[in-house]
């Protein structure tokens, strides 16, 4: 069969079968005259083939892979699937975003827009967020940082809301504030860090007494002294070689971050996110809270009797 012949059967044009048969797709010989010759049943059924997959919107090397049998076809379509839910994803964020800037007050639409291009899509946000919790853990190795970060960094929404978009929007910009890094790790890892003997044992510790502490947040316990702030100050003390002391206790608070607005601001908007899921940002906010409580806290010190600790620093919730 002749390439015009081919093109009249199959539909396809006779240049895009010349090719086809340049990148290997469909076989050919040639006439006497030089003329591409093609065997009329495998050309045919290999270019309605083609035709197919290009109608479900197949690569030309994912088609050439497949007729090659160098990848399935059920292995390229899920590829090819996957492709999809990504721009899908981006193309819902774009609109939530747009939406935010369209519903905006004219005056607030300058400050929506310079928020939201910043933060393009959610996945970039979300390797943001991530960046930025890896520094604040440090010197802590990725096996041990990593489940914390996957349960307190909100991944962006499938199907974000505009409210969804611009949280995480201010998300992103509030850790692209260098001085942010610092201010949170002051509120994890306290002062003197450098003191830190082991950093992954106490971050280990710390944990645990947080695991109560969400327990106590849900129940809506006030913050107060109590076994839950005494495991916290000791961790943190013998981490540095100390003892619990209202000396030390008064130490902790010394150059604290806590009631710092852009800390308030992030575990806000984060709870936002997460939903009813208590944040690691409202535990450290209710030992804070316990810790500069004059009237709560004290000390119980070896052959001591309890004593209150001083309120040093206020703070603003």
């Amino acid at each position: 069969m002749s390439i015009g012949e081919l093109a009249r059967r199959t539909g396809v044009a006779v240049r895009t079968i010349r090719f086809y048969c340049d990148e290997g797709i469909v076989e050919s010989s040639r006439s006497a005259g030089g003329h591409r010759m093609f065997d009329a049943t495998k050309a045919t059924e290999r270019l309605l083939v083609v035709r197919r997959l290009r109608a479900l919107g197949l690569g030309l090397e994912s088609i050439t892979d497949v007729l090659h049998e160098k990848r399935s076809l059920p292995e390229v379509i899920a590829i090819e699937k996957s492709r999809l839910d990504e721009e899908l994803t981006q193309l819902v964020w774009r609109r939530a975003a747009l939406r935010a800037v369209e519903g905006a007050a004219a005056v607030q639409r300058p400050a929506t827009l310079a928020l939201l291009a910043a933060a393009q899509d959610g996945a970039t946000v979300h390797d943001c967020l991530v960046r930025f919790w890896r520094r604040v853990l440090a010197p802590l190795p990725r096996t041990a940082s990593d489940p914390w970060v996957c349960w307190n960094v909100p991944e962006p929404p499938a199907d974000p809301s505009v409210d969804d978009v611009l949280a995480y929007a201010e998300l992103a910009a509030l850790v692209a504030d260098p001085d942010v890094t610092g201010i949170v790790r002051r509120q994890y890892w306290r002062n003197r860090p450098e003191l830190i003997r082991d950093a992954h044992a106490l971050y280990t510790e710390i944990g645990e007494v947080m695991v109560d502490v969400v327990s106590l947040v849900t129940e809506g316990v006030r913050p107060q002294g109590g076994r839950e702030l005494d495991r916290f100050v000791t961790a943190h003390a013998h981490a540095r070689g100390e003892r619990d002391t209202p000396r030390f206790r008064e130490q902790m608070l010394i150059d604290a971050s806590d009631a710092d607005h852009r800390i308030h601001r992030y575990w806000a908007l984060t709870g936002k996110l997460l939903g009813p899921r208590v944040t690691i940002g409202q535990a450290h906010n209710w030992l804070y809270d316990a810790l500069t409580s004059a009237d709560d806290v004290t000390v119980e010190t070896v052959g001591r009797t309890q004593t209150p600790v001083t309120k040093i620093v206020e703070h603003m919730f």
